[in-house]
């Protein structure tokens, strides 16, 4: 299972405005290792961006079976963290990934809204 988790925020005010949202993607057949590198290498000025719009707990996860990407983000304030495709840096980390994802023609990548049907704090 990949695993990845790059912004983790415990304060409670924050997470009490937090909405939670969850999104399939797809990684291309026999690029897992690929997808893990560079996210281990994310650039400190996306992880940054994301800090500033308020996505405060990101992970990523695999289906190795069907290649398809499960993502979890938080998030305090209106937007959603796809929103920030206007951003330059957005736009250069989709362009990068993009070789080994699913993706639109403005290389974001295909993204499928997931409905929460439960919760438990």
């Amino acid at each position: 299972m990949l695993y990845e988790s790059f912004i983790n925020c415990r304060d409670a005010k924050v997470r009490q405005m937090t909405k939670r949202f969850g999104f399939k993607m797809k990684l291309l057949p026999g690029f897992k290792e690929e997808y893990r590198r560079r996210h281990k290498e994310i650039w400190p000025e996306l992880s940054a961006l994301l800090k500033k719009e308020g996505i405060c707990n990101y992970s990523i996860f695999l289906d190795e079976e069907t290649d398809t990407l499960f993502a979890y983000q938080e998030q305090s304030g209106e937007s959603f963290s796809m929103e920030t495709g206007t951003q330059e840096i957005v736009r250069k980390w989709w362009k990068y990934m993009a070789d080994i994802m699913e993706t639109n023609q403005d290389d974001s990548p295909v993204t499928v809204p997931l409905d929460q049907v439960f919760y438990m704090e």
